[in-house]
């Protein structure tokens, strides 16, 4: 029984340790059977020396038992999520140590040398790293090369309408990586081993349509299209809307985007998302996105892999932002800036009020090598309908648009770069939701905030089923 245990089976139930001390004080009775009837004429001689013999033997079978349970509780471990119930599921030994190779060689990549290690508060240990030494310039293209210098930033860019100044958890502290390095989230292997694939961890579901609901995905956005766009800028009301499965996320965010939804599509991405299977957590984190081919093997989450180009030293991409929003109580917001270099054609980052994040190269890319075709600002929930009904999770704030300023979440001072560089407020917003009982979206102009929107909403409510 134990045997099997070992083998495969993880299960060991209070029954079955029931039985197998059952058999084995069948066994020993058995025993002291046979010992009896073979030297009962030598009992009162060799009794002491039998009982002793009986004790031995269960304290050997009672040690070997908790041996072998010890093994199957600590095999077990390896093969299940932290959400796991299934209790009959099997260990396969040789599966369980080649994906633990697998992620021991994945984080090698990942994970580079620190000249100095900061312990946040939320848990995450951040690396400073030499910026020349992340991982973007593993890419052959990259590779023995340094950070850009910064570009010329958009005209009309003005910090006025930044109210907040943006923080990360892991800099509350006042400790902040060296000049000459970048700071990066350490992967660790609880993160790959949270991931459904262990080989697209990092990655998003590949998603055929932008109002498609395929994989769970859904929406509530404003958008434009329709002309040439060299990028966007707009301030995103943080939040920290429940998520119900670790295999479901919540985010807000900025795509520039260009090509085709089903096999060449461009992306460029950047918000803040509540993802359990990515960080382990449920604080609203920063992120950056970005993929060449409809999200199928280009991209990744933040710096994953070899892509965006890290160059500021007081942002960790990855990082939990703080502070965050409350229902009727304070109200904050993070702004971001995506637009394309005119010089050397590479999108930058900028985040908060004039920080310089970094940069994707431009040969990532195909069609963004030029300009995007559209420009989405919104947010996106993934629904894996756990027990056959609408997920849970929450959009924004998880209170529908109607409810207003500190209420529901906002987007504010929408714009878009042009093809001068300039900074221009964006016109002929279009507003889609693609399951308006579940996550809403209704827009607005004023002069202090120039075009918004309202958007979100509960998930599962009394009509959306």
């Amino acid at each position: 029984m134990c045997l099997m245990c070992l083998l495969g089976d993880v299960s060991v139930t209070s029954s079955r340790r029931t039985a197998i001390r059952s058999r084995i004080k069948c066994c020993l009775l058995n025993h002291t059977r046979r010992r009896k009837q073979q030297h009962i004429r030598c009992f009162h001689h060799h009794h002491t020396q039998h009982q002793d013999s009986v004790k031995s033997f269960t304290m050997v079978s009672s040690t070997f038992l908790r041996l072998i349970l010890l093994l199957c509780l600590v095999s077990s471990s390896f093969s299940f999520t932290a959400n796991s119930t299934t209790a009959d599921q099997t260990l396969r030994p040789q599966e369980e140590l080649q994906k633990l190779k697998v992620i021991r060689q994945e984080l090698q990549k990942i994970n580079k040398p620190a000249v100095k290690t900061i312990q946040s508060s939320d848990g995450d240990t951040i690396d400073c790293v030499l910026s020349h030494q992340q991982p973007a310039f593993d890419h052959p293209l990259l590779q023995g090369q340094r950070p850009m210098d910064p570009p010329e930033i958009p005209k009309g860019y003005s910090k006025d309408d930044e109210s907040y100044e943006d923080s990360q958890l892991w800099s509350l502290s006042g400790e902040f990586c060296p000049e000459g390095t970048i700071p990066i989230r350490r992967t660790t292997e609880q993160d790959m081993l949270r991931a459904s694939s262990v080989r697209r961890f990092g990655r998003k579901i590949r998603r055929v349509r932008r109002d498609s609901t395929s994989n769970g995905h859904e929406h509530a956005v404003g958008y434009v299209t329709g002309k040439h766009y060299y990028g966007a800028k707009a301030s995103i009301n943080v939040w920290s809307p429940r998520v119900t499965s670790q295999y479901e996320f919540s985010l807000s965010q900025i795509w520039v985007i260009a090509g085709s939804f089903t096999h060449d599509l461009n992306t460029i991405e950047a918000g803040w998302q509540i993802s359990p299977e990515l960080y382990g957590d449920t604080y609203p984190r920063f992120f950056t996105y970005w993929t060449s081919d409809a999200y199928r093997t280009t991209g990744c989450y933040n710096l994953l892999c070899s892509g965006f180009v890290q160059t500021n030293r007081r942002i960790a991409i990855g990082a939990a932002i703080s502070p965050r929003s409350s229902y009727k109580g304070g109200q904050f917001d993070i702004s971001l800036l995506i637009w394309k270099d005119p010089k050397h054609g590479h999108w930058w980052l900028q985040f908060g009020s004039g920080i310089l994040v970094g940069y994707w190269p431009a040969f990532l890319f195909t069609h963004l090598r030029q300009h995007g075709s559209m420009v989405q600002f919104g947010g996106e929930i993934v629904n894996t309908r756990p027990g056959g009904s609408h997920t849970s999770t929450q959009m924004g704030s998880g209170h529908f648009s109607g409810e207003g300023f500190g209420k529901a979440s906002y987007f504010r001072n929408l714009q878009m770069v042009d093809w001068d560089n300039t900074l221009i407020p964006v016109s002929n917003l279009k507003i889609l939701a693609d399951h308006p009982n579940c996550y809403d979206i209704r827009g607005g102009t004023n002069r202090v905030w120039g075009n918004y929107f309202y958007y979100g909403g509960p998930g599962k409510n009394p009509r959306c089923r």
